[in-house]
């Protein structure tokens, strides 16, 4: 992926002989100019106690009324890219520093207590304190008495007892079968996969479809990468714009789910195997979730003459995985429907990144959230990669997308009411054509097609893609973390499949000094995007503006899209659900007297 020039196997004299020492370092070389690999959990332990060691830094927290170093916390940031100070000959991390206030509390949330005015650059390939300055003494925020969220710690110290508990009970086990990494259910199947940097990868999602048999939809689904830039100016906010899959790695940061899970009823945990730090092999178990849910109606009608009524519940199936970066807490979702929709999901929670004020000062960057204590605007931005495969059998590449814009009809002899509107396509003919934003003010949205099969009406069958809530930068063209998330300028790239473009910032962005390396460089090859095998990149995001009611852990906020069957059934592949089996509204399944229905009507 890296494009090093260094021998294959096949070139060596001998398949088995081990890498030169030359070999070695032009690897080494390479990747160095390209930007640094993810930093790792022991390293953020290491700067963290290199930090802590530092007398000038114990002087520094001695001023601010600290002198016990465990009430300390340090957060590795990675450094970014703003200067060749940040050039990526040394592996440099920017630490954030935080402060507890209770000793004998290991869940104390030390969020609450940011310490600014310290400026430190860490080595932290060789765990040594390379630049120290402390610029300006703000003083520690005192301690906040609704800091805490564990139980019996949240406001009024009480917690509610009226919660009454609620069991998902399925008797006759889960309607999925795993065999290894292979899941099927209600028609689907796919593989579960899992890499470091992405978390939960889904491959060959296919749905079976009766005498047309297993039909693909795509090869490949997952998160590629993440940006959480922040809007506040200042020192060191300013700084903040973590990759958080490039820089930290989602899949290194998931969850074990024995340690607590968000799922109910019968699961299917997956664990996850990955080379460590140190490169020996880590696990972590019951890191993925599957698992099925009630989704409330998925279909009714009741036909008014005769009383009678037909419904259906919905039921979908979810897999999932969860990561803590830092301060905050992502989960990951793919939620398969019965009617053939695949949702995409991430639910964001945690504790917010909070900075320090000045007694009395107010910052229009951010949000108050108790006496000397405020979160500051910021954006987090999520990138779906999605290798389609709409209808393809292997070795096959006739998938195309257009684009769908709802107009309205001009005034005139075809629209005399003034009420026309019609949905116009546009054939997304090559990549550059194929940088687009979201529109609902057009209810704009795409579909990937095949060009060689089609419905029963003779229209080519596909899936399309439907936006969610979504956003773009706030920031000017000159921001500085923009130049290596180059990807941010638009929510839709659409490429022709190559193996080596996975990772829309680049395979290494941490202190990578290239701009727009990656995506916004890929596309300029223009290539066709006409009968071939499809990528669609989608970039969806959320603007965070804090409130007070996301303090001290945040409520679950929602951001996702849709991937809906367009044409690729003849009819609702819903239809043939059966009813559920302890339907206790008896009187639905008799007729009512038609005529009191129409009297009682009239």
């Amino acid at each position: 992926h890296s494009g090093i020039p260094i021998m294959t196997r096949a070139q060596r004299s001998h398949p088995l002989d081990p890498l030169s020492a030359a070999e070695i370092a032009v690897a080494v070389a390479t990747v160095r100019a390209a930007g640094r690999t993810p930093e790792d959990a022991m390293e953020y332990a290491e700067c963290e106690a290199t930090v802590k060691d530092f007398p000038p830094f114990i002087e520094a927290m001695k001023k601010r009324g600290i002198d016990d170093m465990e009430l300390v916390m340090v957060d590795a940031w990675c450094a970014g890219y703003y200067s060749d100070a940040d050039a990526p000959n040394r592996r440099l991390g920017k630490p954030l520093i935080f402060c507890r206030t209770e000793s004998d509390n290991p869940m104390e949330n030390g969020y609450a207590r940011p310490v600014e005015g310290i400026h430190v650059i860490v080595d932290m390939q060789n765990n040594v304190v390379i630049e120290f300055e402390d610029r300006k003494f703000v003083p520690l925020p005192p301690p906040d008495h609704l800091r805490n969220y564990t139980t019996g710690e949240t406001r009024g110290g009480v917690d509610r007892s009226d919660v009454k508990p609620l069991i998902i009970s399925q008797p006759e086990g889960p309607s999925f079968r795993i065999t290894g990494s292979f899941v099927e259910w209600q028609k689907w199947n796919f593989r579960v996969g899992f890499t470091p940097k992405e978390g939960l990868v889904i491959h060959s999602v296919a749905y079976v479809d009766g005498n047309r048999g297993r039909r693909p939809i795509a090869h490949r689904l997952s998160f590629v990468e993440m940006v959480v830039p922040y809007g506040d100016p200042n020192e060191p906010h300013y700084r903040k714009n973590a990759f958080d899959a490039g820089e930290d790695g989602l899949g290194k940061n998931a969850h074990s789910l024995k340690k607590g899970c968000d799922c109910l009823g019968y699961i299917k945990y997956f664990d996850a195997h990955f080379t460590n730090f140190t490169g020996g092999v880590e696990t972590i178990e019951n890191c993925v979730c599957l698992h099925e849910e009630d989704h409330g109606i998925l279909w009714k009608h009741q036909d008014w003459r005769t009383g009678l009524a037909e419904v259906r519940r919905s039921r979908r199936l979810t897999v999932s995985f969860i990561c803590t970066i830092a301060n905050y807490e992502y989960g990951f979702y793919w939620h398969f429907y019965q009617d053939g929709k695949i949702e995409s999901e991430v639910k964001l929670t945690g504790i917010l990144s909070l900075g320090a004020l000045m007694p009395g000062e107010q910052r229009k960057y951010g949000t108050t959230i108790a006496p000397s204590l405020y979160a500051p605007v910021h954006q987090h931005f999520f990138v779906a990669r999605m290798d389609m495969a709409v209808d393809c059998k292997p070795n096959e590449a006739y998938n195309q997308v257009v684009e769908v814009n709802v107009k309205v009809e001009s005034s005139g002899p075809n629209n005399v009411h003034n009420n026309g509107f019609y949905a116009e396509e546009e054939l997304l003919q090559s990549e550059l054509q194929a940088m687009r934003d979201c529109d609902p003010s057009s209810a704009r949205h795409w579909i990937v097609r095949n060009t060689r099969t089609v419905n029963r009406t003779g229209q080519p069958t596909g899936y399309k893609l439907i936006p969610g809530s979504n956003c773009l930068p706030f920031c000017l063209p000159e921001a500085k973390f923009l130049r290596r998330a180059g990807f941010l300028k638009h929510n839709l790239w659409v490429t022709s499949y190559k193996s080596d473009e996975i990772f829309p910032g680049g395979e290494f962005p941490n202190q990578n000094p290239r701009i727009h390396e990656g995506l916004a460089t890929w596309v300029k090859k223009d290539r066709s995007l006409e009968e071939t095998n499809i990528v669609l990149w989608y970039v969806f995001g959320i603007t965070h503006i804090p409130r007070l009611e996301d303090w001290p852990v945040m409520p679950v906020e929602r951001s996702g899209f849709m991937l809906m069957p367009h044409g690729f059934f003849n009819c609702s592949p819903a239809v043939d659900v059966p009813p559920a089996s302890d339907v206790d509204a008896k009187e639905a399944e008799t007729p009512k007297d038609i005529q009191t229905e129409l009297i009682s009507k009239l």
